[in-house]
């Protein structure tokens, strides 16, 4: 109940330990955040992706502050959310890398005009940013969704109290 006694006395005690701890019990999925840009691709790992809107499509991505990719990125005001696949943790872990060449020995394509998708994925969607806004250590960021597609028979990579995990059972939750 807000404002009960238990309420306020952990309020007090939130670190930024605590708050890993207690938000990492919530699954996320993961996804890189890709673009080319000026020099060519670029690209970050994002769990703080999220479904906005449906009508009209839209998306939100949480990036970094401290993001060297992220100032890339919101200059060519357009980006491609690809979800990873359950046996990509190893390119969750490469983008995660702050410098060096992500993209080598990745196989992705490009359409012209788009951003970089990476093979295998589960799905990707294409945005153009509408708005960013200032919140804290990192931004949030909402995009307008222009072009999308689903592999169907690829499962998600999770994450779950600091760990990559797969959905357990191994079926997509699809009748």
């Amino acid at each position: 109940m807000p404002g009960d006694s238990a309420s306020i006395a952990l309020q007090g005690h939130v670190t930024p330990d605590s708050f890993r701890l207690t938000v990492g019990s919530f699954c996320t999925g993961l996804t890189v955040i890709s673009a080319m840009g000026p020099q060519g691709p670029v690209g970050f790992t994002c769990q703080a992706f999220s479904s906005l809107s449906v009508d009209p499509p839209r998306i939100l991505v949480c990036p970094g502050r401290a993001s060297t990719t992220w100032p890339v990125i919101r200059g060519v005001s357009r980006f491609c959310v690809n979800v990873l696949a359950e046996d990509q943790s190893d390119l969750s872990r490469r983008f995660a890398r702050s410098g060096g060449d992500k993209y080598a020995g990745v196989n992705w394509s490009c359409p012209p005009g788009e951003s970089p998708r990476l093979d295998g994925a589960c799905s990707w969607l294409e945005c153009a940013i509408e708005a960013e806004l200032d919140a804290g250590d990192h931004f949030v960021v909402a995009a307008r969704v222009l072009a999308l597609d689903t592999v169907e028979n690829r499962m998600p990579l999770l994450y779950y109290r600091g760990r990559y995990a797969s959905l357990a059972d191994g079926s997509s939750g699809l009748a």
